[in-house]
Parts: structure tokens; sequence; C-alpha cells
């Protein structure tokens, strides 16, 4: 049985700030969890066996490390349920280790795709502490709400932020989170601030110095960016290697993608406080109550 697309947002982080570094090894942080309005989609095709099969263009990730895999694989261990085969066909957008959470974007639409698909009616918060032993990053994805985060970026509390656009620029170099975090430079004691610092002008990105020592490319995307809107600014997202710069008008945002670089690719997406993807599934859940099911 085959599904039209589900939609896998892409967020960006409006800021990041490393406050500590816990015992287990995890760091304590602070950020802005922006979603977007675009970003991968899935389509999910039910089997008539058991088998759990990702199909799509993202050969660089093994099947068997694939998060959409491990997703699946986790919503069946926790049901009961004899829960039939899937084919997970992902159309790939969002680049690799760009700091966008595509991959777990991903995740989180495969557990609340099949939630729904199986019929498990597992609640959100039990899907968000699912997600959450997949990546840090999923239960915002789950939850489907652009939010105020720390803990490890667990601790999330919605925040109606304005629905700007923005231009993403990918440089064309993939940045692996988990060795920006362990990198000996990373700023890792900066003081934690409020929503109300937030919007006074703090901010900044703790990573962003380690990732332009390692990745030049990333620098160079952001320079540009600096030159075209301003210092303040030109952000990187999460642990790179995106960057991008928020826009009160599309025009404006599709005027600057128009004069990008050859050498570098981008978009432009509109902020959305809640995910396109709580979207679809109320329109599931509608069409599934008029049928009766």
């Amino acid at each position: 049985m085959k599904t039209p697309a589900w939609p896998a947002p892409a967020k960006l982080n409006l800021f990041l700030r490393i406050t500590g570094r816990n015992k287990d090894g995890y760091h304590s942080l602070q950020t802005l969890f922006q979603l977007l309005d675009y970003g991968d989609e899935l389509c999910f095709s039910l089997r008539e066996d058991e088998r759990l099969r990702r199909l799509g263009n993202h050969a660089a990730i093994p099947e068997q490390d694939d998060l959409v895999i491990r997703a699946a694989q986790s919503l069946r261990k926790a049901t009961a349920k004899r829960t039939p085969g899937v084919d997970i066909k992902i159309n790939k957008r969002l680049p690799v280790g760009g700091g966008l959470g595509g991959g777990s974007s991903d995740a989180a639409t495969t557990l609340v795709a099949l939630n729904h698909l199986w019929g498990l009616s597992l609640g959100v918060d039990v899907l968000a502490a699912m997600g959450l032993n997949l990546g840090a990053d999923v239960p915002v994805f789950v939850r489907g709400e652009s939010a105020w985060a720390e803990g490890v970026g667990e601790q999330l509390r919605p925040l109606a932020l304005p629905q700007d656009w923005f231009l993403v620029i990918d440089p064309g170099c993939r940045v692996s989170t988990g060795e920006v975090f362990k990198a000996a430079d990373l700023t890792r004691d900066s003081a934690p601030i409020t929503i109300a610092d937030f919007f006074n002008g703090a901010g900044g990105n703790d990573c962003e110095a380690v990732v332009r020592n390692h990745h030049p490319q990333v620098g160079e995307a952001l320079d540009w960016l600096a030159g075209q809107v301003g210092q303040a600014d030109a952000r990187m997202s999460g642990t790179g290697a995106c960057v991008f710069a928020g826009f009160a008008d599309e025009a404006a945002a599709r005027a600057l993608l128009a004069a990008l670089p050859l050498r570098w690719r981008g978009f432009v997406a509109r902020g959305r406080n809640r995910s396109p993807l709580l979207a679809r599934l109320a329109r599931e859940e509608s069409k599934k109550a008029l049928n009766g099911v």
C-alpha cells in the first residue's frame, strides 16, 4: 500500500551555546530550533512480509546505520503488535553533515508516520523519548514545533518566532558533529542566556571557530554571506556546514540566492512554528476518522 510523501523538514539553529560537558561525555547546550518548510521527503510502502528496507538517493550512508531503519526497528521493538514490513523511499534533498538535521528529521518522520500506518497509537512523549535514543535533535522534529532547547537539546520549550524567509547555503563539505564536539579548542563554558537576551542580540555559535579551522569552505561561505548581509546576520547552523541569513521577504532572499557563487548550492525556505509533518499527520488522521477506521 503506497501513500504520498511525508515531509521531513529542515531546522536551523538560530544560535548555539555550549554551556558545559557532562560526566557521560555529552555536552549541555542552549539553542533555538527554527523549523523550515523545506526538507527531505519519505514514502512508506507496506509490505506483505516483515522486512524493513530503505530506498532512495543517499548511498553515502550504509542502510544498517541509517537512522530511518533504526527508527523503524525501535518502533517495532516498542510494541507487542505484529507489524508489516515497509519499503521506505527517501528523496534526500538536505545535505549530509550540513547542520540542518536531515537524518534526525528523517528518523522523526519515520517514527510519526509508521506509528500512524501501523496503528500503534503511541503518544508523542513516547515517540520523543524513543527519538532521543536515536539522536538529540530527533525530539524537536517529533514534537514538530520551533523551540528553545536546553539540556543536550531535548528540553524543549515551544516558541513562536517570526516566520521569516531564509537563504541557506551549502558550501559543499561534510562536517562531523562528533568530531566538532571532540575538538580540544571547542568552547565548553559559555554562560547561559535567556530568551530575552537572544531577542536583544545575544547568541552566537560556539562551534563556528572550530568548524572554520577544520573546514575553510564554511568560513569562506560565512564571509561571503557576511559581506552581503552584515556580520551579525550571517550564521552557521548547528555544527555546520550550512550557513544562512534571514530576510523579512522572499524576494530579497531569492535575489541573493541568484547571486550565489557557482561553487556553492543553496535554497530559500520559510520558517515555520509548526512542522509540515504535523499538518500531514492531521490530514491522515482526519481521513482515517472519516473512513471509520
